[in-house]
């Protein structure tokens, strides 16, 4: 059959479209950059699919053409720069749905989320229960899975941080909530997906898609540092109020373009009970899930899963640190150090340029240090600065090679900046 996988370039619906086309189906790929997605899967018939684009059930039109079904993979934590909860949890499903009635194919899988209610307090919680809402009350041939925490050899957003957490120097860090998970493979989710695809019909159900095994936040990260080959390492809790500052900054930096997992969103998520039941296998196709310790087991961790896990929280800290020292170079060049770094210029024989090249690179500095920042410019920024830097020390060994024997290092130093700049840009990939 023809499937139309939507948000086949995400965590879940690129295994999803993986094991359909594995399995002999046609896969059209629906994702926000189709021309980005092909590269890493060229087999599948990738159209662009963003549901901010797709508020109409006409605009749904020539992506359903000849499709036998549907399976929808989309969804975002929270609003931000390019994310719109509205857009992909109501508006866009809307249409969709209404486009899949008219003329559409009939069977529409969706993947939700277990704890989708009302009761979490959060619009991510409000606005997928309200996708399931829109679901349940057409007249398609529906299924609506709701997983628990999915596990994968790659990860992305909440599965990322938690490996961070896990892979944590000398404790673990358990962050706010008290919540319960039944952690699922993601090839058992897929297998799953592609049983009820081909199942007889109609389904109409609504089903939790969770583990044998209930592990707690705690659990999990140590079970995942273990499986990680890393040393035990004592539980610490950490209220919620503590780590408010640092969802704060991860709501900000979703308004950036940085879809951080450490978000005010997931902070009340984690809070709640997000386990779900085990379903009976006949509501799964058939299909009975492994447990936590049986997939940790099958699949070995490598030494790139190591440098992935410790990367997860230094990236953005090397980020932060990175961007904050180009800019306070700029304005301590502009501001309190200009007339120290006009003399240098001209003792160096810049003579009545000084001024300007003074001027001309703090205001470089301050922009390249605040275009890191934008998650839009982050990885040419970050190659920007490398090149200026190489540029300074070039410019400043023809000029004052005398400075670099000095003890405070001013030429030196720039050879970590360049060297740190250069691993930012390395690991740019979001996905």
């Amino acid at each position: 059959m023809r499937v139309l996988v939507l948000g086949a370039s995400g965590f879940i619906g690129s295994h999803v479209a993986a094991t359909l086309a594995g399995l002999g189906h046609e896969v059209r790929a629906g994702a926000r950059r189709p021309d980005a997605a092909k590269r890493l899967a060229p087999a599948h018939e990738w159209v662009r699919a963003d549901f901010s684009e797709l508020g109409e059930p006409s605009n749904w039109t020539g992506l359903l053409e000849g499709v036998d079904a549907v399976v929808n993979c989309v969804g975002v934590l929270q609003d931000g720069a390019g994310d719109s909860l509205r857009a992909a949890h109501v508006t866009g499903p809307a249409a969709l749905i209404a486009a899949c009635e008219a003329s559409g194919p009939g069977r529409l899988i969706h993947v939700s989320a277990v704890g989708t209610d009302e009761q979490v307090g959060t619009g991510y919680g409000a606005s997928k229960l309200a996708t399931e809402t829109l679901i349940k009350g057409s007249s398609l041939d529906w299924v609506i899975l709701r997983p628990s925490l999915v596990l994968a050899r790659g990860v992305y957003g909440g599965s990322a941080l938690l490996r961070g957490l896990a892979a944590f120097p000398l404790v673990v860090p358990v962050v706010g909530g008290a919540g319960n998970f039944r952690p699922v493979a993601m090839q058992d989710l897929c297998a799953i997906i592609a049983g009820l695809l081909q199942a007889e019909g109609p389904l109409r159900r609504s089903v939790d898609v969770a583990g044998p095994e209930v592990v707690s936040l705690a659990g999990l990260l140590s079970g995942l540092r273990g499986w990680l080959g890393l040393p035990p390492a004592p539980v610490v809790r950490v209220p919620a109020w503590l780590v408010a500052p640092a969802a704060w900054l991860g709501d900000l930096a979703g308004w950036l373009g940085w879809p951080s997992a450490l978000r005010t969103t997931s902070l009340r998520q984690m809070a709640h009970d997000v386990a779900g039941e085990p379903a009976d296998p006949a509501m799964l196709a058939g299909v009975t899930p492994v447990s936590f310790s049986s997939w940790l087991t099958r699949h070995p961790a490598t030494v790139q899963d190591r440098w992935h896990a410790r990367l997860c929280l230094l990236r953005p800290l090397a980020i932060l640190v990175l961007g904050a020292f180009w800019i306070a170079t700029g304005v301590v060049t502009l501001w309190p150090g200009w007339r120290e770094a006009v003399a240098v210029l001209r003792d160096a024989g810049y003579g009545a340029w000084s001024p300007t090249v003074a001027a001309s690179g703090a205001l470089a500095d301050i922009a390249l240090g605040l275009l890191l920042w934008v998650r839009r410019f982050s990885g040419r920024a970050a190659i920007g600065m490398a090149l200026l830097g190489a540029a300074y020390l070039v410019a400043g060994t023809a000029s004052a090679p005398q400075l670099w024997l000095d003890p405070l290092g001013p030429w030196l130093k720039i050879l970590p900046v360049i060297a740190l700049a250069l691993c930012v840009a390395a690991t740019e990939d979001r996905r």
